[in-house]
């Protein structure tokens, strides 16, 4: 069994145009579809159908210099970010119309361009990330661990071709992707260690990840186990990403686990098998919620299929989820899908 491959993020590259829609009532504007997956509202016939362009994902920095029109061709509305003057693409609706991303003429520096070519190093984009709270930054004690694997999941805008053609009739468990912050709880040959989604962490009290590992027992949890493996999941709860559930503290929810000894990710049966071992042996911990654990991939005939499929409520039933993800049930294949309601509900966030 392979293990999963850690996502890198094509934050800019060169996308086909699939369809141009009308925007009812607009009549400078229309939206076109990229790659057979993002909307991007852009000028009636700048682009047309079959055209190669360059587009910028959501959450993509932009220096100002690239597109200048962001900041209303006025650099004292830029801000920086990475020591770069720009601004973030966010999820908007213009017109009534969602908008994710930009889309951008291919210029004469690009020499050959190719479908999916990455530009973003090219470019100068940096992917947009939150300030750290104080509580989440801790003591460093070094990288994260080159044989782990960061949890990350490719969005399904970005996978059409696969979804609906390899993977069409495949079965897939589906989880809440809880809106917090990646955390890892590993036991490697005696020695327990936690870690942040780029970093490991000293034990410090004043931290929450070591916090939540401590008061959920999950380190005295994974000693008794003795086996080398990583817990991954969400931690969740107060200074987190605005704590959307409204919980009291902090929360470790597992939605992954690891074998080291093996170099792979147990299957969704064989994980929940060793989730309540763990919670056996003391730890007091839960599994993400699950929305479906054996689901036909055929049930989605397009991706606004999936996209509608993410909305919902989330692990309080007063929330919004930030969307779900699927997990293949025998191959090293996962996915997610962002809900759009909550990305235009929280795009300042």
């Amino acid at each position: 069994m392979e293990p999963s491959v850690t996502v890198i993020r094509k934050l800019a590259s060169i996308k086909k145009i699939t369809e141009i829609r009308p925007i009812p009532g607009a009549s400078l504007i229309e939206c076109a579809i990229v790659g057979g997956g993002w909307p991007v509202v852009v000028q009636k016939d700048l682009f047309q159908i079959g055209n190669l362009a360059i587009y910028l994902e959501i959450d993509s920095w932009v220096p100002y210099d690239l597109a200048p029109f962001l900041c209303k061709n006025d650099i004292t509305k830029a801000t920086e970010y990475g020591g770069v003057k720009g601004t973030r693409l966010k999820t908007v609706t213009m017109r009534g119309q969602i908008s994710q991303g930009l889309l951008l003429p291919i210029t004469n520096d690009i020499k050959n361009p190719t479908e999916n070519e990455d530009l973003t190093e090219h470019l100068k984009i940096q992917k947009w990330e939150p300030p750290i709270p104080e509580h989440l930054s801790g003591l460093v004690a070094g990288n994260f661990p080159s044989w782990l694997h960061k949890t990350d999941q490719e969005r399904c805008q970005n996978l059409v071709n696969d979804l609906f053609t390899i993977y069409s009739m495949d079965r897939f468990e589906v989880t809440i992707k809880l809106d917090g912050s990646s955390m890892t709880v590993y036991f490697k040959d005696g020695k327990v260690g936690v870690c942040s989604r780029n970093l490991e962490l000293k034990e410090d009290p004043k931290n929450s990840y070591w916090r939540a590992a401590r008061s959920q027992k999950v380190k005295e949890a994974l000693t008794t186990l003795g086996l080398n493996i990583a817990i991954q999941g969400e931690l969740i709860g107060e200074g987190i990403s605005g704590n959307p559930e409204k919980i009291k503290g902090h929360r470790f929810y597992i939605f992954d686990i690891y074998n080291i000894d093996k170099l792979e990710y147990l299957r969704p049966p064989d994980r929940f098998l060793l989730v309540q071992k763990i919670k056996e042996c003391g730890a007091d911990v839960e599994h993400v919620p699950i929305l479906d654990n054996d689901l036909n991939l055929s049930v989605f005939k397009t991706i606004e299929d999936i996209l509608k499929y993410a909305e919902g409520t989330s692990l309080n039933p007063k929330t919004k989820r930030e969307g779900a993800v699927f997990k293949h049930l025998t191959k090293s294949f996962s996915f997610k899908a962002i809900s759009n309601s909550y990305l235009l509900k929280n795009k300042d966030s």
